[in-house]
């Protein structure tokens, strides 16, 4: 099963900013969001379900310091990215 990837504008600004910041970032972000897109349960995705205020949202991995939040709507297949940065920008 494939899912959809719906990217937001205001997701697009933030991806665009870190990659403009952290270049070398870029292949492991696309990376992962070919893997989420193919399946958002993969082992070295680190999916997880956040709590507290950003409950509600998941989180996958990047690479060991940087994320990704989104909402995961497995029901529809949509898989919508809230946020991207370094662990204590997205947390």
């Amino acid at each position: 099963m494939s899912y959809t990837l719906v990217i937001t504008d205001r997701y697009a600004h933030k991806a665009a900013r870190l990659l403009k910041r952290h270049p070398e970032l870029r292949n492991q972000y696309l990376k992962t969001l070919q893997l989420l897109v193919a399946n958002p349960f993969h082992p070295s995705l680190r999916l997880h379900a956040l709590s507290g205020r950003l409950a509600g949202l998941h989180s996958v991995s990047i690479n060991l310091s940087y994320r990704i939040t989104l909402e995961l709507l497995i029901v529809e297949t949509e898989i919508i990215p809230v946020d991207v940065g370094d662990h204590d920008a997205v947390y």
